[in-house]
C-alpha cells in the first residue's frame, strides 16, 4: 500500500478553502502528505496522477457531486481500488446508502468529525477493509 519512501499520501477534495485548509492542517501535522483538490475534475486528475492511499471526497462540489466523482473513480482501472472515504455536511441516510453502493469505505459528517479526530483515524481508515 505505500511506497518506497513510506509517506501516506492523502487526496482532500472539498471546494470550501477555509474547511480544506484545518483539515489539511491536522493530517499534515500527523505526517500525512496533503494534496487538496477544489472540484470533482480536478480530484479526478489529481487521483490519476498522485495515486493517493486515501481519498477524503465532499458530496456538494461545483460542476460535478461527489457521487459523479466516486462512480468515475470507481469505472478506472487505476483509481478504482483507492479508498475513498466521503466527509460531506450532509447526513442523510440515503446519501449514506448510495455511497456504501458506489463502493465509498466509509462517509463522515463534518460536524461530528473535527480536523484532529479525522488525523488520528486515517491510519485506522487506511487499513480498514472496505464496507459491504
Amino acid at each position: 500500500m505505500l511506497d518506497a519512501s513510506g509517506e501516506i499520501r492523502l487526496l482532500l477534495v472539498d471546494d470550501d478553502a477555509d474547511v480544506a485548509e484545518m483539515y489539511e492542517l491536522q493530517l499534515s501535522a500527523h505526517g500525512y502528505q496533503v494534496s487538496i483538490a477544489r472540484t470533482g475534475a480536478e480530484a479526478i486528475d489529481m487521483a490519476r496522477s498522485a495515486a493517493p492511499h486515501l481519498i477524503y471526497l465532499d458530496l456538494g462540489l461545483p460542476g460535478m457531486h461527489g457521487f459523479e466523482v466516486l462512480a468515475h473513480l470507481r469505472s478506472e482501472p487505476d483509481t478504482r481500488d483507492i479508498p475513498v472515504v466521503i466527509l460531506t455536511n450532509f447526513s442523510e441516510p440515503e446519501l449514506i446508502e448510495r455511497s456504501r453502493a458506489l463502493g465509498a469505505r466509509d462517509y463522515l459528517v463534518k460536524a461530528h468529525t473535527p480536523p484532529a479526530a479525522l488525523a488520528a483515524a486515517t491510519r485506522n481508515r487506511l487499513l480498514a477493509p472496505k464496507a459491504s
